[in-house]
């Protein structure tokens, strides 16, 4: 069976504090390695009074600092957001304090509007157009100095920190399948490309000093309960933010709500971008999940979860972590 693994956006709820996000982020962790998940991936966003990840690399260290043995990443950093130079700097500290854990996953947008793009000294015009240069730069830094190089990353040089490209687009899968880079899709919010980006990956891989073949992560939403209308329930939250989105009114995640105020172009928008979701009982989850890895071929599943309830969001991973290990007896 594939391994699984968490996206965390470290949500702020409505009524809650960053710092409470911080500490349910580092919870979810520490149980999700207890439950055998392989991967704890953490997401940058800008500007967004809902989502505490903003410091990326920050938080990464506070999850690979509150675990022992679970890898930690991000899942992703926006890098035109940023030189080249200072993830490298970054994260090659993150592999200095925990050797082996830290994965570097890439993504070309902002992470944000294009108002805060510009509050971050972002060059929109240029930034997204120099993403393939600036990844072979970053791997630079990661390499072993070469005779001459007059530029390093201290810490990072020779580290060879573990790089990701993200994307929901071709163009993405065809950047990592020309780097020779692992590639995961962002279905769990952008499901639209998904199959056509995974089949131009896999053609058009070439092997790499860091991948001989390629390897192909999907995202999926998971909202499992103990009933399947308890599930749909907590996935209101989930679906309260996409409608907020798009009525340019980001906010806190909300609490679960029976009957969604929203119009049926709405909801129907939302049900299209969340259409990569696996909801409902034990039985549910199971299906679901079997067929997402059935569908794709997905070498990883990144699960995530933007439940309300804490307590539900820990028992939602806790569910699917019981069916992968009934899914690896069934095997045996």
């Amino acid at each position: 069976m594939i391994p699984f693994s968490v996206l965390d956006l470290s949500p702020i709820n409505v009524g809650a504090t960053a710092s409470q996000a911080f500490k349910n982020t580092l919870d979810l962790a520490q149980h999700a390695e207890t439950w055998g998940y392989y991967r704890y991936w953490l997401a940058e966003h800008h500007n967004m009074t809902g989502i505490a990840s903003a410091a990326t690399s920050v938080v990464i260290g506070h999850v690979a600092g509150g675990t022992q043995r679970i890898r930690v990443g991000s899942g992703g950093v926006m890098l035109p957001n940023h030189a080249p130079l200072v993830i490298a700097e970054q994260f090659g500290t993150l592999e200095s304090l925990y050797p082996g854990r830290i994965d570097l996953g890439l993504g070309r947008a902002p992470g944000t509007d294009q108002t805060t793009a510009r509050a971050l000294r972002r060059d929109l015009h240029g930034s997204a157009d120099s993403f393939p240069d600036d990844v072979v730069e970053l791997q630079r830094y990661f390499a072993e100095p070469v005779s001459g190089q007059r530029v390093r990353a201290v810490p990072g040089a020779g580290l060879q920190v573990p790089i990701w490209l993200l994307g929901s687009s071709l163009f993405s899968a065809q950047l990592a399948a020309a780097l020779g880079l692992p590639f995961a899709f962002a279905s769990h919010f952008a499901p639209d490309h998904m199959l056509t980006a995974l089949r131009v990956y896999r053609s058009q891989f070439r092997p790499s000093a860091a991948l001989e073949r390629p390897y192909a992560m999907v995202g999926v939403n998971l909202f499992a309960a103990e009933t399947n209308d308890e599930a749909q329930l907590l996935m209101s939250s989930l679906q309260q933010q996409f409608v907020n989105l798009r009525r340019g009114t980001p906010g806190q995640l909300q609490p679960p709500v029976a009957r969604l105020q929203a119009t049926e172009q709405e909801l129907s928008s939302v049900d299209h971008s969340l259409a990569c979701s696996v909801v409902g009982d034990r039985d549910a989850v199971r299906e679901g999940l079997l067929s997402v890895i059935g569908q794709t071929g997905a070498d990883e599943l990144m699960l995530t979860a933007q439940i309300f309830d804490h307590t539900a969001r820990l028992r939602s991973f806790e569910i699917a972590a019981q069916v992968r290990g009934e899914l690896i007896a069934d095997q045996q």
